[in-house]
């Protein structure tokens, strides 16, 4: 599949969608519609055999979520996957991290974009004050022992999927 037109549909700090006109191989053509966002890092605090999640009203789903803190850097703010690893976890949660191991990347929607999720294992916690964005007001955060989390994901009580993609890695890192 081939690029052949493209036109941004709608655009605001965070995304921009647009619509590419496509050639298949086949020679027919067709739309595309692509969403595409900065990358991100999901962070997994990890002390005490468990896991400090965060929970935060997910305005898509109507609800709230328990996940691992995540998050990407404010607009003409850059830096590499591990300084925006640790700016999330401080901001989300307080928490400063001694030690910050990479687990891999992964793309959580990768038919609509490309957006990466790069995983961090955040270990050495130190506590400190949250600084949240303003759209995080709402956010909690918690401990939780490992089995607790991972019956949370068995049963669908987490369902964030960056944060099911993160505990797999970590899971594979172990073995």
């Amino acid at each position: 599949m081939r690029p052949v037109a493209s036109r941004v549909v709608y655009t605001n700090p965070w995304l921009t969608l647009r619509e590419d006109q496509v050639e298949r191989i086949d020679g027919s053509r067709g739309v595309y519609s692509v969403l595409d966002a900065p990358d991100f890092a999901v962070v997994l605090p990890f002390e005490n055999d468990g896991f400090h999640l965060v929970e935060q009203y997910r305005y898509p789903m109507r609800a709230r979520t328990w996940e691992f803190p995540s998050g990407s850097f404010p607009a003409g703010v850059t830096g590499t996957p591990a300084e925006l690893a640790a700016a999330e976890l401080a901001e989300e949660t307080g928490l400063t991290a001694g030690h910050l191991e990479r687990l891999g990347a992964l793309h959580p929607a990768n038919s609509v974009t490309g957006q990466a999720a790069h995983v961090f294992l955040a270990t050495d916690l130190t506590p400190g004050e949250p600084h949240r964005e303003v759209t995080e007001v709402d956010m909690r955060q918690d401990w939780f022992p490992r089995a607790e989390v991972e019956r949370m994901l068995r049963e669908g009580e987490i369902t964030d999927g960056p944060t099911l993609g993160a505990y797999l890695l970590l899971t594979l890192r172990i073995r």
